[in-house]
């Protein structure tokens, strides 16, 4: 405590000058030795950014709750009270909304700083932000992977390859072991701490002290959180798009041989070939995750081992928005993508006006549905 008082004192000394000489208020100004304790020293020399940035960030983080918790919250309670949707599958999809939905129930946090202008809730609500980030983040890359993976054994070997639900719930059981880990060491400073960041609104694993233990646990969850998931989604879509595009050309060289113009009967020209509506899934996955949290997975590279004054507190604002915005993404693809989730939502909520055909063919066609849906959703 000796220490952090010592500390205290000599910021307080060194920001005195700048706001009596030139009335300059700092980004830490107001906060005691404890909330100072929990600062990396990097945003100690920043000036407080203008009122109106909080303001529009408070504003964008509320329309990002509302969007995210009750298209989340539909999905969770649709997916999860609808035996039709109950499937092996169906279970992952959930997970991922679950997963969605705790990664924007912490936003009220960020809110309630950003409208008091900065760290107002203090350490406590710094270590609940953060370790509900964790979760949420680990989780949901993991989440994906694993869709991923059922979406390429199902389309790849359509025989034997279904998902059974033991299996579902085996993958779901270690996403949540998986991310445990991650979440807790920071918490209980056995490896990492949790720190604030940017306006000292939202809170994340330290990424900025110059230190060796900081350096290699950043290193380790880049690896573990971004890297792997992102490999094994590359690996399982591409091979999803070279399947479907290797199907594809086998039936229009039968079809050569047997000089007609197609071996499927139902083949309506205005549609789209099944080779250019899987490449659009697999796109869709692959730039969902590298977008929302490749910005992130930089800027804590560029933290630990590159030019830390690159990181501003504006700059540092951005990834932090850009990871939340897919969680606000991915229940309405859901609605868009998923045909029997549409039908579910137009029976239980008329007043939606979704008109979803609900026809019979869709059952045959569940397989190509279910491969399109968690693969747009991701």
């Amino acid at each position: 405590m000796e220490n952090e008082t010592q500390n205290y004192n000599v910021y307080g000394a060194y920001f005195a000058p700048l706001r009596s000489s030139d009335g300059v208020k700092m980004l830490v100004d107001g906060l005691d030795s404890v909330d100072l304790a929990v600062i990396p020293e990097h945003w100690l020399s920043y000036t407080s950014p203008p009122a109106s940035a909080h303001t529009a960030l408070a504003l964008l983080y509320s329309f990002f709750t509302a969007a995210a918790l009750i298209g989340n919250g539909l999905v969770i309670f649709i997916f999860a009270t609808s035996r039709s949707l109950r499937t092996s599958s169906n279970l992952l999809i959930l997970n991922l909304a679950i997963f969605d939905f705790i990664m924007m129930a912490k936003a009220p946090i960020f809110i309630y700083n950003s409208a008091m202008r900065g760290f107002a809730t203090g350490a406590l609500g710094c270590q609940i932000f953060s370790v509900m980030g964790s979760y949420s983040g680990i989780g949901a890359s993991m989440t994906n992977a694993c869709i991923a993976y059922d979406r390429h054994s199902t389309i790849t070997r359509p025989l034997d390859g279904r998902l059974s639900r033991g299996k579902a719930l085996l993958m779901i059981a270690c996403v949540w072991i998986y991310a445990t880990p991650w979440a807790l060491m920071p918490l209980f400073n056995v490896w990492g701490r949790f720190v604030p960041e940017g306006y000292l609104t939202s809170c994340t694993f330290d990424y900025l002290s110059n230190t060796f233990d900081t350096k290699l646990f950043v290193g380790c969850i880049f690896t573990c959180s971004y890297l792997f998931p992102m490999c094994f989604i590359v690996y399982f879509y591409s091979g999803i798009v070279k399947q479907v595009f290797a199907h594809e050309a086998a039936l229009r060289e039968q079809a050569k041989k047997m000089n007609v113009e197609s071996l499927r009967s139902n083949q309506n020209a205005s549609a789209e070939s099944a080779e250019i509506r899987i490449a659009k899934a697999a796109l869709t996955v692959c730039f969902l995750f590298v977008a929302s949290w490749t910005p992130y997975g930089v800027m804590s590279l560029i933290g630990a081992f590159g030019d830390q004054q690159l990181l501003t507190p504006g700059v540092t604002m951005i990834p932090v928005v850009a990871c939340k915005t897919v969680a606000c993404i991915d229940p309405w693809v859901y609605a868009i993508s998923h045909p029997k989730y549409r039908q579910e939502l137009q029976r239980r909520m008329p007043w939606l006006q979704i008109r979803e055909p609900d026809d019979n063919a869709s059952t045959g066609t569940n397989n190509t549905t279910n491969s399109t849906a968690p693969a747009a959703s991701a």
